[in-house]
């Protein structure tokens, strides 16, 4: 299985409802995300379906990676797992898609969680930071073998800026 796990894009600091969970993607974070998103389309990576934390900002860069790599269009979809929220361990259901037979499924989620899923699939650690709305492409076998592929980092790429950061 192709695996792409993905952090979240840049939110705001704080909510209107001061809860984390709330916290939104913010112009420059949405356009993160559709270049990022972009970058995996040019380079036909992209995911057959998408599995996403329940808070705002990972949901919102899911829906973003949907709509600019044309997800509905091949028959998949955003499925939200709790298993991505913070705090939880999403090893297990990189393990069950594999053995499941699933192809090309995004990861969406949270830090430290997303670098200690990398590392537990790949047996060492990532060594580079997990930034927002980086992508870990990785083969993950139905056996549980793991390999990377890529590392997709955002701030290599060359994108447009957002009005704001105009």
């Amino acid at each position: 299985m192709k695996l792409y796990v993905m952090r979240h894009g840049p939110a705001e600091d704080l909510a209107d409802s001061r809860a984390d969970a709330d916290r939104a993607l913010t112009v420059s974070g949405r356009h993160r995300v559709h270049s990022v998103a972009k970058a995996l389309l040019d380079a036909r990576e992209e995911p057959l379906s998408i599995v996403t934390s329940p808070l705002v900002r990972a949901v919102q860069t899911a829906e973003i990676v949907a709509i600019a790599t044309h997800l509905g269009e091949r028959g998949g979809g955003v499925s939200v797992r709790r298993e991505l929220a913070p705090g939880r361990s999403a090893h297990e259901l990189s393990l069950r898609l594999a053995s499941e037979g699933a192809r090309r499924v995004m990861l969406v989620g949270h830090e430290p969680d997303l670098s200690e899923l990398v590392g537990a699939l790949l047996g060492s650690e990532l060594g580079v930071a997990f930034d927002k709305a980086m992508i870990v492409g990785l083969h993950l076998a139905s056996a549980g073998e793991c390999r990377l592929r890529f590392v997709l980092e955002p701030k290599a790429l060359r994108f447009d800026p957002a009005p704001e950061d105009a």
